[in-house]
């Protein structure tokens, strides 16, 4: 008998299997020779397309777990004790994601590389958060299914229109700005279409919310997730194809010949079908931390890898220039190094954070009495 519990731990897996994949991903990617960079070989080609998978599921699972949190409660609108916690958990992790790319040599000489405006994974997750909160207080006084067919339909509509708004330039705006919503100013991640992601699982959350109690939730989800997962992968780009065809209408064409975001979308459904499926298994203590962790993870490989703050990381002394079997190595070395301090830092949290405020209060001390 499955044992009843408000917290879906197979989610915690899955950010925990995300944040795995993200670290060792960046490392070889960022390190990796480009001799050995080559499709045609198959381990490297099954890699990279896992790779490819982990920034899908990271955003959908972000969408899926804060609305599902959102949600669950029987309070609405801004009585929602959710909706402050949102608002600030965003703010938060859209400042982590500039302070990340903050150099402190810069910073000594009064200026910000163009580099710190970068749009990075952080940002995103933080502005997707932020919209969904707009989205859930804008639907509040109407009915649930107003809200998640609003979820879907961006979903659709970011993915679809991708081709026609990917290469804009939007040289209109401050690059500051632009950098939301295109690449072309150095940004890692942008707003759109990413967005679609978060809103899909938050989509994903109102379903499970919905029929929580439903005796055969988990098996009628797996069994969705895995058709229609399939058909994203295998059968959305000969639909696009074909309404092409019989309709005559070339709209869709440009997004059957680059249908990355829908294949995607299918890899994260089978990814949340198989951890649906293994859930039972799923409830290893160290591993549910690593999903609860995910944000201390994040920082941590940032400042090892690039160099946060000061510019000397990894990547600068190693960028492209490692063996595969050395790059192997290294990236499990550095995923149990950045899991191993995160945790470390979680279990003394209070400690830090009190021993960081005395720092702070000695510093300031010490500036007035200079100053004085």
């Amino acid at each position: 008998m499955e044992k009843k519990t408000n917290r879906l731990y197979f989610i915690d897996a899955m950010r925990a299997w995300a944040i795995l994949m993200m670290l060792q991903g960046h490392f070889i990617d960022g390190l990796l020779d480009f001799e050995y960079r080559d499709k045609t070989i198959l381990p490297y080609a099954i890699w990279s397309y896992f790779r490819g998978m982990t920034a899908p599921v990271f955003f959908t699972v972000s969408g899926f777990i804060f609305t599902y949190l959102l949600v669950k409660g029987d309070k609405i609108g801004l009585k929602n004790p959710r909706v402050k916690k949102g608002i600030k958990r965003g703010l938060q992790l859209i400042l982590i994601g500039y302070l990340l790319r903050m150099n402190l040599f810069s910073v000594l000489f009064a200026e910000l590389y163009d580099s710190f405006y970068y749009v990075d994974v952080l940002h995103c997750i933080g502005f997707s958060i932020l919209g969904i909160i707009a989205l859930y207080l804008l639907t509040s006084k109407t009915k649930p299914i107003v809200f998640a067919t609003i979820l879907l339909s961006i979903t659709l509509l970011l993915f679809l229109y991708e081709p026609s708004y990917d290469k804009l330039p939007h040289t209109y705006l401050p690059k500051a700005i632009a950098n939301y919503i295109t690449k072309l100013y150095g940004s890692v991640f942008t707003i759109i279409p990413w967005f679609g992601y978060a809103t899909f699982g938050a989509f994903m959350a109102m379903l499970f919310t919905k029929f929580k109690n439903h005796k055969h939730l988990y098996l009628n989800a797996i069994l969705i997730c895995t058709t229609l997962g399939l058909f994203l992968i295998f059968g959305s780009s000969p639909l696009f194809a074909f309404i092409c065809d019989v309709t005559g209408n070339n709209f869709l064409y440009a997004v059957y010949t680059n249908n990355y975001l829908f294949i995607r979308l299918g890899d994260v459904l089978i990814i949340f079908s198989l951890f649906m499926m293994l859930r039972s298994f799923l409830t290893n203590k160290v591993v549910l931390r690593i999903g609860q962790n995910t944000l201390a993870i994040y920082v941590i490989h940032f400042i090892i890898l690039y160099g946060s703050f000061t510019g000397l990381g990894i990547y600068h002394y190693l960028k492209y220039s490692l063996h595969p079997a050395t790059a192997i190595i290294g990236a499990i070395l550095f995923m149990i190094s950045c899991t191993y301090l995160a945790l470390l830092y979680d279990t003394y949290e209070d400690k830090i954070k009190a021993t960081l405020q005395k720092i702070k209060f000695g510093a300031l001390k010490l500036f007035r009495l200079a100053k004085n």
